[in-house]
């Protein structure tokens, strides 16, 4: 009997020892026994920590949850799984016991499964779970936390995915993750990023003021942004008043009325409690107005108190006797500095760290102001291209036939339509590209000839009649367009090899299509240099150019080459119409948008010769970007002053930079 009562015994404590165990597992918090039958001092680890802090986690605020999180994150790698659903908005609680389940959607019902080992935990209807559905700060935090584990993950993404987040928010706890994950990494790539990253976390937390000097002095004069962020509050100052000599990490002392306004320094003292107020004119009328007792105040009759001096006196008289506050009146602050002291005091209390950041970030500044200069120069570059191939057509109709053809704009459109029109037909942008620049070449030929041939060949000689003809041409063009695509811009897309931009750093880019069209513009000057200097029509051109009797009278046809001429210049008009309309919006007014500034870069170059154009496109380049770049705000005001510009140039030199006889000359 009593080895009966043993063996029941020893059964019944191993029953509930197995009991407690199971209970003590993560699965008490993602199962169907209510929380109430759990104690949390039955829990453990992180089950326990979940536990004891469900209310905070299932509605988190951004000021309270960071030591709840903090609290997860020292668990270890069991807290990633966690972490990374509640930051993903894949947790929920059971109203019925408040337990904490990842949740699965499946239909009207959750499917539920362990926050922690991610196993089945049954199912509960949507009524009985409340989505936990932490905010953007939040979640931010969450991702913080997560870092530590994510720099160490198999999967490189996800190690480049925390290098993102560490970029974007980081503190001096991660810094010690960082290093430990330098020596496991095998991506080159990622090594060097990491590396990086860690010489601005010490920058910012280093253990020691040696080592983030070293840090700063490592990464020289980078100009990335993240490297001025890094520096600039290391060299951030405010303005203190001190009784007597300033203390602290001195940027240097002010001198009142020299280096800081009287004023600004009385308020800084006033701001430190170690001033009374100042007495404001307002006050002083009030205060004396609220004390006037038998046609007195402060004893001062109040037919004097039109002196200020006696307004003064007799406030001070009531402060004597207290019925006003001390304060200091405007005579009074000089004397009150004294025995003051005011200085700018750096941010950073060290000062070997704020000597380096401050010799770092001046050395940055100067290259800063370099590559600007340099980014300036690109910029000016990429407009003269586009200048340059929108003006060669018309440098040619108008240097060989003095036509001033004002429906010069609407063939640069023609051709930017055209490539519209392909890419409707032809999906592959790469491939549309190279059809619709032939073809906007031969549309915009044809049309350029039917002009000619039509009004232009009428009007030759006459140039008032010319430029209202081509004038009113331009209109019905512009209609024409407005009546076939509408008046919303249309799309030209650029191949995807196109997107993005060069970048040297973080100062100095320039995007691929301004490339692009760069380089087209140096192919269209070797290939007009071409045919006009190796061909029998540019033999014939220059001619004709030079002087049209003497080349008709050697058996040119003057009346063949200017058709010709004319529809060239029209067909390299359509060709930039292509280039301008893969960045540029594609409407009907696009070409009346560079018609002014393709005049002017012939004008200013020099009629009739292509190299003249060239440097008209390049001093126009050059000058609008540098009005822009001193008047960034007022585009308008940059076409402005280059207009003026231009005038006056004129008048110096009223037959452009290259000078060319035109046909003048056979006249």
């Amino acid at each position: 009997m009593r080895s009966f009562l043993s063996a029941l015994a020893l059964g019944m404590c191993l029953s509930t020892t197995s009991g407690l165990a199971q209970v003590a597992t993560p699965d008490v918090l993602a199962n169907d026994v209510p929380a109430d039958s759990v104690t949390e001092a039955q829990l453990s680890g992180l089950a326990a920590v979940i536990a004891a802090n469900r209310a905070d986690i299932a509605k988190p605020s951004r000021q309270t949850i960071g030591p709840v999180i903090d609290q997860i994150a020292a668990e270890g790698e069991d807290a990633a799984a966690f972490l990374t659903a509640w930051e993903a908005r894949e947790l929920g609680q059971r109203e019925s016991d408040g337990a904490i389940f990842k949740l699965d959607r499946q239909g009207d019902v959750y499917a539920l499964f362990n926050p922690i080992t991610g196993e089945p935990s049954g199912t509960a209807p949507r009524s009985d779970i409340n989505e936990i559905k932490p905010n953007s700060g939040v979640r931010g935090l969450i991702n913080s936390a997560l870092v530590e584990f994510q720099l160490n993950a198999a999967d490189p993404t996800i190690r480049a995915a925390a290098l993102d987040s560490l970029e974007r928010n980081s503190d001096a706890s991660q810094l010690a993750p960082l290093r430990a994950s330098l020596e496991q990494e095998e991506d080159p790539a990622l090594l060097a990023r990491k590396q990086r990253i860690e010489r601005l976390l010490t920058i910012r937390f280093g253990e020691t003021a040696q080592a983030r000097v070293d840090a700063i002095n490592d990464m020289g004069a980078d100009l990335s942004l993240d490297l001025r962020a890094a520096l600039n509050p290391i060299t951030s100052t405010t303005t203190r008043a001190f009784k007597g000599a300033p203390t602290g990490n001195i940027a240097r002392t002010l001198t009142p009325g020299q280096d800081i306004d009287q004023t600004q320094a009385y308020q800084l003292l006033i701001d430190a409690g170690l001033q009374p107020a100042r007495l404001t004119a307002a006050d002083l009328r009030r205060t004396l107005e609220d004390n006037i007792s038998d046609g007195q105040v402060g004893g001062i009759p109040v037919f004097q108190l039109d002196d200020p001096d006696k307004r003064i006196a007799a406030y001070r008289a009531l402060v004597a006797q207290g019925q006003a506050q001390a304060a200091a009146t405007d005579a009074d602050i000089a004397d009150r500095l004294s025995g003051y002291s005011f200085a700018e005091i750096y941010a950073d209390p060290d000062a070997d760290v704020t000597t380096a950041a401050a010799m770092a970030l001046k050395t940055i500044d100067m290259k800063v102001a370099a590559m600007q200069a340099a980014d300036l120069g690109l910029d000016a570059i990429s407009l003269a291209s586009i200048y340059f191939l929108a003006a060669i057509g018309l440098a040619i109709t108008f240097g060989v036939m003095g036509v001033i053809n004002m429906a010069h704009g609407e063939f640069i459109t023609m051709g930017a339509y055209t490539g519209y029109v392909v890419q409707l037909y032809i999906t592959d942008y790469t491939a549309s590209i190279i059809v619709a620049l032939p073809l906007a070449f031969a549309i915009t030929f044809i049309a350029g000839v039917a002009m000619e041939r039509l009004v232009i060949r009428h009007l030759y000689k006459r140039p008032l009649e010319t430029l209202l003809a081509t004038f009113g041409i331009s209109i019905a063009l512009q209609q024409l367009f407005k009546n076939i695509f509408g008046t919303q811009a249309r799309p030209l897309t650029s191949p995807s090899w196109l997107d993005g931009q060069w970048a040297l750093n973080d100062v100095v880019s320039i995007s691929y299509i301004r490339i692009a069209i760069f380089v087209l513009a140096l192919i269209f000057l070797a290939l007009f240099l071409y045919v006009m200097k190796k061909t029998r029509l540019g033999l014939e051109v220059r001619a004709v150019t030079q002087n049209p009797s003497m080349a008709a009278s050697m058996g040119i046809n003057p009346d063949r080459i200017n058709m010709l001429t004319f529809g060239l210049g029209s067909g390299i008009a359509g060709i930039a119409g292509v280039a301008i309309g893969l960045f540029a919006k594609v409407t009907s007014e696009l070409g009346s948008d560079y018609i002014v500034q393709s005049f002017m870069t012939v004008v200013v170059g020099g009629v009739g010769n292509i190299w003249g154009t060239l440097a008209g496109a390049s001093l126009i380049g050059v000058l609008q970007k540098g009005i822009e770049f001193f008047n960034p705000s007022n585009t308008l005001a940059a076409q402005t002053y280059m207009i003026l510009f231009i005038i006056i140039f004129i008048q110096f030199r009223p037959r452009g930079i290259i000078a060319l006889k035109g046909r003048a000359a056979g006249d």
